[in-house]
């Protein structure tokens, strides 16, 4: 019988076009030990549709996390951070940026507007996975845990 569990596990939303990349995330954070559920969405148009719960995101979760490439098709990973940051309701979901530019601009850029995180790829796992749990810190109200009796 598995012990009852009180809270929700984190809503993790995935922005990246590379399904080997996303492949490669989906999976450390499956072995991470962080109980998630995780939306993959591959273009920048979308994921702002699914922040905003439009069109056929309308019963989206609200993300906890946003996990951001910044070369997408649609919007840019940049554009969708910028929207991010200027909406009252999402300015404070916290965002990692994953890319494959080594762009300093862009680095500078996104940690103006407040990332959590900046990993180029290819990933290193190892880093990963400790942002992640550094990030748990954010939800331990969130996190599932035995019930206590």
């Amino acid at each position: 019988m598995q012990p009852e569990t009180v809270g929700r596990p984190m809503e993790i939303l995935l922005v990246e076009d590379s399904l080997t990349a996303a492949r490669l995330t989906m999976g450390a954070l499956k072995n991470s030990g962080v109980e998630h559920r995780l939306t993959w969405i591959a273009d920048g148009d979308e994921a702002v549709r699914f922040l905003h719960h439009e069109g056929k995101f309308v019963r989206a979760p609200a993300p906890d996390l946003v996990l951001l490439d910044l070369m997408l098709p649609g919007k840019s990973g940049g554009e969708v951070l910028a929207d991010l940051r200027a909406d009252e309701q999402l300015k404070d979901i916290p965002v990692v940026v994953m890319t494959g530019t080594t762009d300093e601009q862009d680095a500078a850029r996104c940690h103006s507007l407040n990332v959590e995180g900046f990993l180029t790829k290819p990933i290193d796992i190892e880093a990963f996975l400790g942002l992640v749990e550094r990030l748990k810190d954010y939800w331990k109200a969130d996190m599932i845990l035995p019930a206590r009796r």
